[in-house]
């Protein structure tokens, strides 16, 4: 086998990878959409705020550690939890606006 065809080999079997993992995180991420569009309904069903800064610092701390655990940027890990936080709080509002 040829450099090149080898090398062809290791790139298809890496974009098979990067294309399952992508497929995980859309997927888990639908669940935990799911989740938290559970907590928005009962935030707003009980008059509780939308946002809970505590609890978000300690989950960002958290992802942090995992993010250097796992070899991860914690700094796009951080930028990415923020992410979701600020989509799920959007959630939780709308749900506050629609009762």
């Amino acid at each position: 086998m040829t450099d090149e065809l080898r090398a062809a080999d290791i790139l298809k079997e890496h974009r098979e990878s990067i294309d399952r993992l992508d497929a995980i995180l859309v997927y888990t991420l639908g669940e935990r959409f799911k989740h938290t569009q559970a907590v928005g309904k009962l935030k707003a069903s009980h008059d509780l705020p939308p946002s809970d800064p505590k609890r978000e610092e300690t989950q960002i701390a958290r992802l942090e550690d995992l993010a250097n655990r796992a070899n991860l940027d914690p700094e796009f890990a951080k930028k990415f939890l923020n992410f979701i936080i600020a989509e799920v709080i959007q959630h939780h509002k709308t749900h506050q606006d629609q009762t």
